[in-house]
């Protein structure tokens, strides 16, 4: 676990006990901070006081933040020092926060309308993540780099993507963020390792000091706008990353296409050594000597962009062009985005539970020139964006969920329709109506928290059901 001399003695509120929340704690509590925790789930409670120290029920000596964490960190555990509680389980909203070092929120915790927002504006106390706590203790690491990658779309597969070129390169490296374990709950990385981050915008909201050695703005498109009062809001969130970066030092990698429209973003990076992301990297004129025919998991237009990102990160590194393009001859793929789950009599089945807005769907259905595509579920917004440009790739299209409606409608006269509602249903429909050669794609172009607790949990239920065809 990632600790700091830093949080000793100090004072610390923790709002909610998921992964992050639980590792928080840990990681605090280990540090010698006195930590007040709560969540608003009975279930998470009562977790928190099984396996945290300092309840006076929970148990130290065990300390486990997540099921499997130790399994890749390993190491020694580090338990409260005796005679202290050092653990609180009660509610930030309730308590005198005077003091405070600060509240540390899950990035679920929606900051534009939960009261704990206030409860900190009055405090004066501010409002942090696992992210900040993380950044907090890179003083007492050992020497390391951070990159952190954020963008709408496209930031999970080139997160791993990057960790797994460095993996490659023989560097130690961890990946952490919105994706993989919780930062805190890995051990610290030995000297010259390479931290890898995935950064939504909710976790920058809650990062005031996090200086990375390469940040990445992959691309912008509207999405979370629940959370923000504009989509400028929105982007600016995202441009957060590149102002906490040491001026002249750090690397910004922005995209290319997007340079007029950002050109704030490349004002405000102007001090630092700047990038840019194309997809002409591996076109000829450009070429390092490799190209997406070498890349088996990595098809479809949006991830020649996103292997373009992963390589200027590399480079930046000083990774070698031969490792890098072993890097991503040999990349697996991320579970639920673009994979390839199974193949019955010349039918292709893919699993694209990831692509939750049509900005992240278009190019799933770019990639294929023959798509029986599945789409549904809790709407992002009140039509298919870019998606409309890939129908000539649709053979049919089958909806689920409570954006099933809107989208027969959207797709009445461009398409064959089925309404499905249900995701087992779509499955059976579509490999009845697939010929060999053609593929049945599971890209929503939506949440999944309809019918699912979370896209992955979507992802697997695709799974089951084409499993379980005859």
């Amino acid at each position: 676990m990632i600790t700091s001399p830093a949080f000793a003695g100090r004072k610390y509120a923790v709002l909610g006990l998921a992964r992050s929340g639980l590792a928080s704690v840990e990681a605090l509590v280990a540090s010698g901070a006195q930590v007040l925790a709560w969540d608003k789930s009975e279930d998470a409670r009562a977790r928190a006081l099984q396996i945290l120290p300092g309840t006076g029920r929970g148990t130290a000596a065990r300390s486990v933040v997540v099921e499997g964490a130790q399994l890749e960190a390993g190491g020694p555990r580090h338990p409260p020092r005796s005679g202290e509680d050092l653990f609180t389980l009660a509610d930030p909203l309730t308590a005198d926060l005077t003091g405070f070092a600060g509240i540390v929120v899950s990035p679920g915790v929606p900051l534009n309308r939960h009261p704990i927002a206030r409860k900190a504006r009055e405090a004066g106390v501010p409002l942090i993540g696992d992210i900040e706590l993380f950044a907090q203790a890179r003083a007492a690491l050992p020497p390391h780099k951070v990159v952190g990658i954020t963008g709408t779309n496209g930031k999970s597969t080139t997160t791993a993507l990057v960790h797994h070129i460095v993996k490659t390169a023989g560097l130690p490296t961890r990946m952490a963020g919105n994706i993989g374990y919780p930062i805190l709950a890995q051990n610290p990385l030995p000297a010259g390792g390479v931290y890898v981050l995935e950064l939504s915008s909710y976790q920058i909201d809650l990062t005031h000091s996090l200086d990375c050695e390469v940040a990445v703005l992959l691309n912008v498109t509207p999405d979370h706008l629940d959370r923000y009062d504009s989509f400028e809001d929105y982007r600016d969130s995202k441009l957060r990353l590149f102002d906490m970066q040491n001026v002249g030092t750090g690397l910004a990698i922005i995209p290319d296409e997007d340079r007029s429209l950002w050109r704030d973003l490349v004002e405000r990076v102007q001090q630092v050594n700047l990038a840019f992301i194309a997809s002409t990297d591996f076109e000829s004129g450009r070429n390092p000597g490799f190209g997406p025919s070498d890349w088996s998991q990595l098809q479809g237009p949006h991830n020649k962009l996103n292997a373009s990102a992963a390589y200027l990160v590399a480079r930046g590194l000083g990774i070698a062009d031969q490792i890098i393009a072993e890097g991503l001859r040999t990349y697996p793929g991320l579970p639920h985005r673009m994979e390839r789950v199974a193949e019955r009599e010349g039918v292709l089945f893919v699993n694209d539970s990831k692509a939750t807005n049509p900005d992240s769907a278009a190019p799933a259905l770019a990639s294929f020139p023959a798509v029986h595509w599945i789409l549904g579920g809790l709407p992002k917004s009140v039509d298919l964006g870019p998606c409309e440009a890939q129908l000539g790739h649709v053979r049919a299209a089958y909806t689920i969920g409570e954006a099933g409606p809107l989208f027969a409608r959207l797709l009445e006269g461009k398409v064959p329709v089925r309404q499905c509602e249900m995701l087992v249903e779509a499955v059976q429909c579509a490999a009845h109506a697939a010929a060999p050669g053609e593929v049945v794609l599971l890209s929503p172009a939506c949440a999944s928290f309809d019918q699912f607790r979370d896209y992955e949990a979507r992802g697997e239920a695709f799974r089951a059901a084409v499993e379980a065809l005859a």
